[in-house]
């Protein structure tokens, strides 16, 4: 116990933490004067895990069961851990748990085949539809919404996200889209209906091809939006507009060069391309959270700002437009825990509670990532022909509430932010 306790100590520069043994033995760490919580182990093993690979040992005892958190939530003990630790304030190198030269050498091998890649995304989006529909709105957008006020509800941000998107593509009525990674087929179907475009949607993921197939025939627009089960890089032909929103976390660094390459090639010289991804601030990172790449999202890797540049620019796409959203996912992963909370009876019932805990703790940890690590959003505009593009930004403001306009809805009520992050009681 000695051993964590100084680990402890080390992270906390706020706040306590009493550790109770299995054994029944308690002890508080770190200085106080903020949060306290009481975290429970259940079997001296666990102890040796957190000392071993705390990175990865603490989502592992908590969706086990053998770590609970007797007195708030495995949120509330990621952000005691976290909140003091915000990324911004260091400078200079700071050691990381978990990396090192071994971290380097892995990321060599971290390569995605079209096999690996199909098999990954089958990992995470061939879960059942039921899961999603317990947390995601209705287009089924699992990428970061955008709040235009803080108090608006998660259908109106994914609205007002699809609509901010939608303007930065400069999209004219009959132009062929290419949806890379389309999902569930909300997008595709969202950009048909605003700007009345023909949109082909790609995915690996059997499930999401069967919904997305269904939601444009129930929408009564499946002759101008199809969708294939397809690896984007066996496509051929050219595309006037080439979208990838949520996409590139899956591409994996090693094949940046390879898909911006073949993104040029399916991109008309006179195209336009955008790219929603989550970021990473800072240097690009050497190896992936354990947890994450272990149980979520196999084979991921969140990109650097460089990262991105340095591969587009090999291929002479210019990065006409660049926006870092630093904030919208700590809201929409707030909502989307709460949901998960609130659903936690249907979830177990599709799979169990050790299912449950670990969705809890990827939703949790994404939270925190966002809001203290180096975790943000980038919307990269990529185009071919510096020409391509009016050379001011208004036609991207004004095809936003063009398009805001036209999928208008009535005004729902609003929920306020701290309503939105209060989430039920702690999973036991």
């Amino acid at each position: 116990m000695s051993l964590i306790g100084r680990f402890i100590d080390r992270i906390l520069s706020v706040g306590s933490i009493t550790l109770i043994g299995p054994e029944g033995s308690s002890e508080t760490y770190g200085r106080g004067g903020g949060k306290h919580l009481t975290v429970k182990l259940h079997d001296r093993r666990a102890r040796l895990a957190l000392i071993r690979n705390p990175r990865l040992a603490i989502g592992e005892l908590y969706m086990d069961g053998r770590l609970t958190i007797e007195d708030g939530t495995i949120l509330d003990l990621l952000r005691l851990i976290t909140s003091a630790n915000q990324w911004e304030d260091h400078t200079g190198t700071r050691k990381r748990f978990g990396k090192g030269p071994l971290a380097t050498v892995k990321s060599a091998f971290r390569r995605n085949t079209l096999r690996r890649a199909r098999r990954n995304v089958a990992h995470h989006y061939d879960l059942r539809d039921e899961l999603y529909d317990t947390f995601l709105d209705e287009y089924r957008q699992y990428t970061a919404a955008y709040f235009r006020d803080p108090d608006n509800s998660l259908e109106q941000a994914q609205l007002d996200k699809m609509a901010h998107i939608a303007a930065k593509l400069h999209l004219q009525p009959g132009q062929r889209v290419l949806d890379i990674g389309s999902g569930w087929g909300g997008f595709a179907v969202y950009l048909h209906k605003v700007a009345k475009v023909d949109v082909l949607g790609v995915t690996l993921s059997k499930e999401q091809l069967k919904s997305a197939r269904q939601r444009a025939d129930q929408a009564g627009v499946s002759n101008h939006v199809r969708f294939q089960l397809i690896d984007y890089r066996n496509l051929d032909g050219q595309f006037d507009r080439i979208s990838v929103v949520g996409m590139l976390e899956h591409v994996g660094a090693a094949h940046y060069d390879e898909f911006f390459a073949k993104c040029r090639d399916l991109l008309k010289p006179d195209g336009v391309m955008l790219i929603h991804t989550i970021g990473r601030l800072g240097r690009p990172a050497r190896n992936p959270d354990p947890f994450t790449d272990k149980y979520i999202f196999p084979g991921y890797h969140v990109p650097s700002l460089t990262e991105v540049l340095a591969s587009s620019e090999k291929f002479r796409m210019i990065a006409s437009d660049i926006e870092i959203l630093r904030l919208h996912y700590v809201p929409t992963l707030e909502e989307w825990l709460r949901r998960t909370v609130e659903s936690r009876k249907r979830i177990v019932a599709m799979y169990d509670e050790r299912f449950f805990r670990m969705w809890e703790f990827y939703l949790s940890a994404g939270i925190v990532m966002f809001e203290s690590g180096s975790g943000c959003n980038y919307q990269f505009q990529f185009i071919r022909d510096r020409r391509a593009l009016p050379i001011t930004r208004d036609y991207m403001a004004e095809a936003e509430e063009q398009y805001r306009k036209i999928m208008a809805q009535p005004a729902a009520p609003k929920r306020a932010a701290a309503k939105r992050r209060k989430v039920a009681e702690p999973a036991k």
